[in-house]
Parts: C-alpha cells; sequence; structure tokens
C-alpha cells in the first residue's frame, strides 16, 4: 500500500541541508528516544460552507485536485525532511471536508509519509468524513487507502437544527452513514455533535445524546455552538431573527451530556472528547501533550524542531490560508511556510497550561519540568491566593501527581486559565529577573 514514490525537492532547498535517508526504515531501527511527530493535512474544500463556520475552507472545484494533491506531497516530504522526525505515530485529514478528497489523495499523502519517516502498521490515520460525502463504497476505499478511523461530523440528529446549520445532508443520512461507518471501522469511529442550538431545549438535546447513544461507536466530541462574527448564524442574531439558548442552559446541557456519557461506560478524558474502551484519539494527545507536530496543506499549524536547518528550538508554524497562493509557494519553495516563531520555553509551558488542563489527567510534575526545572508547579501555588483559592473550591487539584482540572474544573477551564497564565508570567519574570543567565 506504501510504495516508494520518487518525489522531487526543489534545488535551493535541497541544497541548504543533507536530510537522513528515511527509506527502508524499520521498527526494530526505531528506538524510544529517537524524534517522532504527529502530521496534520489540511484539505481545504467544502461543499458549501456552514451558517456557523469561520474555518478555513473553500468551495470546491472539480478540476484542480491532482494539483492540491501534488503539493501536499510536496510540502509533506519537504517538511519531514526539515524536522528530521524518525516516526510517524498518527496522521489526520482535517479540513474542510476531507472526504470530498478521493481515497487516491488519501493513499498517495500515506505513501509519501511512510517514504521519509517509519509510518507503523498501528498507526492511528484519521479522516473528517460529512455524511453526504461518505456513501458506503467510499468508505470502503478510504479504508482500503490506509485510513483507521472515521470522524463523522453529523451535529445533529434533527432536520431542522441541520438546515439551520447549513448542513448538506439530513439526519436520515447521518445515521445511515453512522452505521456504515462503525461497520467499516468498529472503535474506530467518532462523531461530532453540537449543542446550544437555535431554540434547542434541554429536553431536546438529551433526546438526542439518547437516541446517537444507541448507534454510536466508542468516542463522542460534543462542541457548543459558538458565534463568529461574519458567520451567516450571526447576522441572524444580530438582526433578531434567532434566540439561542442562554449561558445557564448550555452549562445544564454540557453537564446533562457528561453525565449521560460517563452512564454510558464513556470516560471525559478532554473538555470536549470522551471515549469507551480505550479508544482515546491519539493525534489530538499528541496535542494536548505538548509533543512534535507537522501541518501540511493551506492554514495547517505545526510545532517541531527544523533540525535539518541547524535549530534547536521548537518552531511555531502557519501555512499560508489560502489554496491558489499556497500551492505557488509549495511549487517554488518546496513548502508554503508563511509564518515560523521560534518558542521559548516560556512559550511552551504556556502552552502545556492552556493544553494540558483540557486533559483528566492534567500535567505531571515530570512533563512540567522538562522546561522548568527551577520554577515548579507548586511554586505558583506558593505565591498566588487566587490559585490557592482554586484549589481549595474544589476547580484545580495540585497533587504528587501533577496539576489538573477537577471534575467540575473542567466546565468552567477558560476561567482557571487566566489566573494560572497571569501567575505564571509574574514567576517566569521574577526568576528572570533573578537569575538572568540561569533561565529557569
Amino acid at each position: 500500500m506504501f510504495r516508494s514514490r520518487a518525489l522531487a525537492v526543489p534545488l535551493a532547498f535541497a541544497k541548504s541541508y543533507n536530510p537522513i535517508p528515511r527509506q527502508g526504515v524499520h521498527s526494530a531501527e526505531i528506538s524510544r528516544t529517537e524524534e517522532e511527530a504527529a502530521v496534520y493535512v489540511h484539505w481545504p474544500y467544502c461543499e458549501k460552507r456552514c451558517t456557523y463556520c469561520n474555518f478555513n475552507k473553500y468551495i470546491a472545484r472539480s478540476d484542480n485536485e491532482s494539483a492540491i494533491r501534488a503539493c501536499l506531497l510536496q510540502e509533506a516530504a519537504t517538511l519531514i525532511q526539515l524536522s528530521q522526525v524518525r516516526r510517524v505515530p498518527s496522521v489526520f485529514f482535517g479540513g474542510g471536508t476531507p472526504s470530498l478528497a478521493s481515497p487516491h489523495t488519501i493513499a498517495a499523502v500515506l505513501e509519501v509519509i511512510s517514504k521519509y519517516a517509519y509510518l507503523p502498521h498501528n498507526a492511528e490515520i484519521t479522516l473528517e468524513a460529512n455524511p453526504t460525502s461518505s456513501r458506503r463504497s467510499k468508505l470502503q476505499q478510504f479504508r482500503d487507502s490506509g485510513v483507521t478511523r472515521l470522524s463523522v461530523g453529523l451535529q445533529s440528529l434533527d432536520d431542522g437544527d441541520l438546515q439551520l446549520l447549513g448542513r448538506t445532508h439530513t439526519a436520515s443520512e447521518a445515521l445511515d452513514t453512522l452505521k456504515e461507518a462503525c461497520k467499516l471501522f468498529p472503535g474506530g469511529t467518532s462523531v461530532d455533535v453540537m449543542f446550544g442550538l437555535p431554540a434547542q431545549s434541554l429536553a431536546a438535546w438529551r433526546s438526542t445524546l439518547e437516541r446517537l447513544l444507541d448507534l454510536c461507536d466508542d468516542h463522542v466530541s460534543l462542541y457548543q455552538l459558538t458565534l463568529e462574527r461574519g458567520t451567516a448564524l450571526f447576522r441572524l442574531k444580530e438582526k433578531g431573527q434567532l434566540t439561542f439558548p442562554d449561558q445557564e442552559l448550555t452549562a445544564q446541557m454540557y453537564h446533562d451530556a457528561r453525565c449521560i456519557l460517563q452512564q454510558a461506560g464513556f470516560r471525559h478524558y478532554e473538555v470536549s472528547n470522551f471515549a469507551r474502551n480505550g479508544a482515546v484519539s491519539t493525534h489530538n494527545m499528541a496535542y494536548w501533550l505538548g509533543k512534535q507536530y507537522i501541518g501540511v496543506g493551506p492554514g495547517a499549524h505545526g510545532r517541531f524542531v527544523p533540525r535539518a536547518s541547524g535549530r534547536k528550538r521548537r518552531e511555531a508554524r502557519i501555512q499560508t490560508l489560502e489554496p491558489e497562493p499556497w500551492m505557488k509557494e509549495v511549487m517554488t519553495n518546496g513548502h508554503g511556510t508563511r509564518k515560523a516563531t521560534e518558542q521559548s520555553d516560556f512559550d511552551m509551558l504556556s502552552e502545556m497550561l492552556i493544553l494540558g488542563l483540557r486533559m483528566d489527567t492534567g500535567i505531571s510534575h515530570e512533563r512540567w519540568q522538562t522546561l522548568s526545572s527551577t520554577l515548579s508547579l507548586q511554586d505558583l501555588f506558593d505565591t498566588s491566593q487566587d490559585l490557592r483559592d482554586l484549589q481549595k473550591d474544589g476547580f484545580l487539584v495540585l497533587d504528587h501527581s501533577g496539576l489538573r482540572s477537577s471534575w467540575k474544573g473542567l466546565a468552567v477551564l477558560d476561567g482557571l486559565l487566566l489566573p494560572l497564565l497571569s501567575q505564571l508570567e509574574d514567576s517566569w519574570n521574577w526568576q528572570m529577573k533573578e537569575s538572568p543567565q540561569q533561565p529557569p
């Protein structure tokens, strides 16, 4: 399935470093200490723009898949060689609607990743899919192309809600797709569902979850509808043409969903994500644990050390947003990185707080100390009454294992992060002032 394929790297880029050959890398040669990175691949096209969406996506063009496929292959090869990672434990095809891409494109991307890094036979390969672009035959082809996990964007099981959201599928089509996905990807089918929809009642939301639990697999992602400026739903609200559940009601919806899913055997392992039978998302865990990841495609983000260029610090990278300019840059330079910013230890500690506290396991002392050997988690609390109060009130837990949000803390995480980040900045600046030559 993952045959070697020659892929030219532009001469100007190739001269800048000597990449380590990746062909023929086998599991026996991969040690636990060698570098690895997840890979995110962005497919920017959709059939139409949903009324709530402000993501980087465009209406699909029927004549350019071969062109964007060639650029995805080129950029994946370039960035993997630039990072010099030896192993890729997960690949995530997001968008946009990547299920609009041909299975051939998905297979070709996986081929080129396996050419330049070791892609284990049990790697998690996720594809986001919308019901209308995911008929049984195509789902089968995606599985044959190497996909091992499907993330199905149901969003709602009510036809009125789906129409208002601008979705192109009906509730019946969503359920049919879910049934087929569970047959083809048993234990590897995730569903997305939204709450806080216009005029949605608590009873209607509970009914949606109960219907979903009759058919879903072992992973559920919950998202509260947020109104972004510039979207169709935002404009309708501004005109007073739609009413939405208030903050108290949406909080109750979230609480009830957590209880219902927990009673059904799901672990609430991240703010928006629930899994049972160990079906946590390996790829998303890489983000939340602060591991390296390479972003491929227009608008994709990445976090990795560009070792081949002689650098030793991680960079936050953003690829050019629009598909056409991105493709021109890839064809010229081998990649379409619009911005690359070197991250300091403080930057990475801030991200560790923001992302790590989204997980039920939180942040271990060992992880924290990899970036801060002298400023401990306990130090943050010792010098802040606000943080001690949050711990006393049961929102945060700091013990021998590390720092984590409690059950009720996860529900109000945004409110917890502000004092934490503020205290981190104050403590960090104090440490730098006291020991400018020995940063923590």
